[in-house]
């Protein structure tokens, strides 16, 4: 459904996105993450036509932005950072505003916007004047206007920017039910979010694509093997012993607790599969008391930050 070769942006002499390629293919919800000024707003507006690319070329639903933009337009729900809203309207007469500037059918318009005004939450305030809105129903709205015409692609950049908690939840699962029928791109800061909603996450950094892949995938690329939290009571120069004598670990580290305590350990390994069960079996035959055993995963954080830093992208 999205389909990008070596697209490339520049801003005089600023390159703002590197010749990047990628494919989205229906039924993705695909997380677009970097950090500020890493190309991701540049790539979306050149994927929704506000933009042309320098060099390169982007397609959508198999039609080409550069060539046809009104009609890649069409199909395209695009929800921008900042909401665009005519703040003068209520929300029924912006609404019916986007329905006749996507050429809705009028049989079809009021059905049309039942439906986004409720699965979007504006039906308490679909009478009211956006400008008095609070900045969680003026994203709300703009979330409607972007499902109006029941698009085959959504491109959505922070939307859930200004909701409250529970809010926040209902955005996450509209996202997750429309990816099932539709193309779904996201971008946002929020990286617990991504891990909610997104079956795979797309990396920019430096108008670079640096990864691209499932949380899952990417979590273990960052962290070869795992770390393991055990916790016990026994000799802690005795424990560390028998666990740098396990063949598959790496190292150990003392996190808490002295000798007659709790002791907590950090165990890292050096094989890419877990070591948990023969940590258990260990502790089992050397009668220490176990407390606490589990293997921690890199977090997205950690992808992130690794990939995006100067240490990590050197």
């Amino acid at each position: 459904m999205i389909e990008v070769d070596k697209l490339s942006r520049l801003y005089g002499g600023t390159v703002a996105v590197d010749q990047i390629s990628f494919r989205i293919e229906k039924g993705e919800v695909v997380g677009f993450l970097g950090p500020n000024g890493a190309g991701k707003t540049t790539t979306m507006k050149m994927l929704t036509g506000y933009l042309f690319p320098s060099s390169g070329s982007a397609r959508v639903d198999g039609i080409d932005v550069v060539e046809s933009p009104l009609e890649v337009k069409c199909r395209i729900g695009y929800l921008p950072e900042n909401a665009p809203l005519y703040t003068d309207m209520t929300v029924l007469e912006y609404l019916r505003f986007v329905a006749d500037v996507r050429q809705i059918p009028r049989n079809a318009r009021r059905s049309a916007i039942a439906e986004v005004a409720a699965s979007c939450g504006v039906e308490p305030v679909i009478g009211k004047v956006i400008g008095t809105l609070s900045k969680g129903f003026r994203q709300r709205t703009c979330l409607a206007q972007a499902l109006l015409h029941k698009p085959a692609v959504l491109i959505l950049d922070e939307p859930t920017t200004g909701l409250d908690p529970n809010q926040i939840l209902e955005i996450r699962q509209l996202i997750r039910d429309l990816g099932k029928e539709r193309t779904v791109m996201l971008s946002t800061h929020i990286l617990p979010e991504v891990e909610a909603v997104c079956s795979r996450v797309l990396i920019i950094h430096l108008g670079k694509i640096v990864a691209d892949g499932t949380p899952e995938t990417l979590q273990r690329q960052v962290r070869k093997g795992d770390i393991v939290r055990l916790c016990v009571r026994g000799n802690g120069r005795d424990v560390e012993k028998e666990l740098l004598a396990t063949p598959e670990v790496a190292s150990v580290k003392l996190v808490s607790g002295s000798n007659g305590d709790i002791l907590q350990f950090e165990v890292t390994t050096g094989v890419d599969r877990s070591i948990t069960e023969d940590l258990f079996r260990l502790a089992v035959a050397r009668g220490w008391t176990l407390s606490e055993l589990r293997a921690e995963q890199a977090s997205l954080e950690d992808v992130f930050a690794q990939l995006t830093t100067k240490e990590g992208s050197s």
